[in-house]
């Protein structure tokens, strides 16, 4: 079987709960590929998870995977050994924060060559969040306003950028040290939260995204035009159920609310890996951390303070 080094959650670890530690290494099935980890980044799912006790079977998080191909199950047709690959694992046990994952090719897809492998695992569950929660639940249209509330994380920086993609006109809801980042990545407008309260500007807007955070659901609907959407990515479950229970009180004058989680999808995860490779969008990476230090990189992400995504480089002799 063999060993390999892997972060391991243990509720009874101190100072932290998340062990660097030796593992036995996976062995894939018929119809799973074993991949060699690069990169792998973290994300909110990861450390809410935890804090709610959802803790995967394996007691390895880590969902957003870039790696190479190191064998594949006798039914796997897609991939071969050697391929370079990036995925999400949200949905089949995380197991990223190690030196080896296994994955069903439904979930990976090729990453493209001129994409560095940090980039790639900085894209699945930000970037498909923020795509599927624009142009899927939002509809998004070109030359509508929308507002990003929360514009400085994963999410936020991807939001930004592919709804001005999508042609609309953006402001970006952020502290004052995002507020030059925002503006950066293609913000129209730039509203700092501690200088300004984004309910009182009398703008009002198409579409609104409010991500990872504590906002008045009731005074973001006086915000919105008649037939106006908003939605809540993240935060914490009594937000999300709040914004579930009482949408459809809000949603008058045609006004439509709810909350957005990333679904897993081939054709999207290889439509923003090509946007980056075009240079259309990128990921914003705030922080670099070895595998070793992933304890400390999940601490920094649950502060709250990430500026774009925090990153996990596991192999770099490649």
């Amino acid at each position: 079987m063999g060993k390999m080094k892997a972060v391991v959650f243990n509720k009874k670890g101190k100072p932290d709960k998340l062990i660097y530690c030796d593992v036995e290494k996976p062995m894939p099935k018929d119809d799973e590929v074993l991949i060699r980890i690069v990169a792998v980044s973290a994300n909110a799912a990861d450390y809410r998870s935890m804090k709610m006790g959802l803790i995967p079977k394996k007691r390895i998080f880590g969902a957003d995977v870039a790696g190479i191909v190191e064998s594949a199950g006798k039914n796997i047709i897609r991939f071969r050994i050697g391929d370079e690959v990036m995925g999400d694992l949200a949905g089949y046990g995380f197991g990223g924060f190690a030196e080896y994952a296994v994955a069903p090719e439904k979930l990976l897809i090729r990453k493209p060559v001129k994409l560095s492998f940090e980039d790639a695992a900085a894209l699945p569950i930000a970037g498909l969040t923020a795509l599927q929660a624009l142009r899927d639940k939002g509809n998004i249209q070109k030359g509508q306003k929308v507002l990003i509330i929360g514009s400085g994380g994963g999410v936020g920086t991807f939001a930004v950028q592919l709804a001005k993609f999508f042609g609309a006109e953006v402001t970006a809801v952020c502290s004052s040290k995002n507020v030059e980042q925002s503006r950066t990545i293609g913000a129209d407008k730039v509203i700092d939260y501690t200088k300004e309260d984004f309910i009182k500007t009398g703008n009002r807007y198409d579409l609104i995204l409010a991500i990872n955070g504590n906002y008045p659901l009731f005074a973001c609907m006086k915000i919105l035009k008649p037939g106006g959407r908003y939605f809540m990515i993240g935060g914490a479950l009594p937000q999300i159920f709040k914004a579930l229970a009482f949408g459809w009180l809000l949603s008058v004058g045609g006004k439509t609310t709810g909350a957005v989680a990333a679904k897993p999808n081939q054709n999207d995860l290889e439509f923003i890996a090509n946007l980056v490779t075009e240079g259309r969008i990128g990921p914003v990476i705030d922080k670099r951390y070895p595998l070793e230090k992933t304890p400390e990189a999940m601490n920094y992400l649950a502060e709250g303070h990430a500026r774009g995504k925090v990153i996990i480089t596991v192999y770099s002799n490649h």
